[in-house]
């Protein structure tokens, strides 16, 4: 199986609301709106930049894991996603192949999506994650 698209990009932020000019007014992105994603104790923003989103990340609970990346290393991004088919079997693939997993079954996410997460020590630093749209 392989990867159909880059779904959005994540940045990390302290504030939404101190950064929504940036990216709407300054580089001109469409806003396309909010959304709390409880399971992940995050506010998102999403903006459109040709095919691809951005999504804005501030943590709505100290102890979540945006919260936790914040203190760490600070603002910026935060995450690669890319679409998948059958993302059941795309995890099980991935960890048949050695690969480490944050998630090991999907779970929700924004957009009404289903999620995982492959763990960066897996993917050379860079925190992947797994997105199948409910559409399709």
């Amino acid at each position: 199986m392989s990867v159909k698209s880059l779904n959005h990009v994540g940045i990390a932020v302290r504030s939404i609301d101190e950064q929504r000019s940036f990216y709407e007014r300054t580089l001109g992105l469409e806003f396309e709106g909010l959304e709390d994603v409880p399971s992940q104790k995050v506010r998102v923003a999403f903006f459109r930049a040709g095919g691809v989103r951005l999504e804005l990340l501030e943590p709505t609970e100290p102890d979540s894991p945006v919260a936790k990346f914040l203190e760490k290393r600070g603002e910026g991004l935060h995450h690669l996603a890319f679409t998948v088919d059958d993302l059941v079997a795309r995890i099980a693939e991935l960890k048949e192949s050695g690969l480490r997993m944050i998630d090991e079954e999907p779970r929700p996410g924004s957009h009404h999506m289903q999620i995982a997460f492959v763990h960066p020590k897996s993917s050379f630093g860079v925190l992947t994650e797994l997105c199948e749209p409910a559409d399709e």
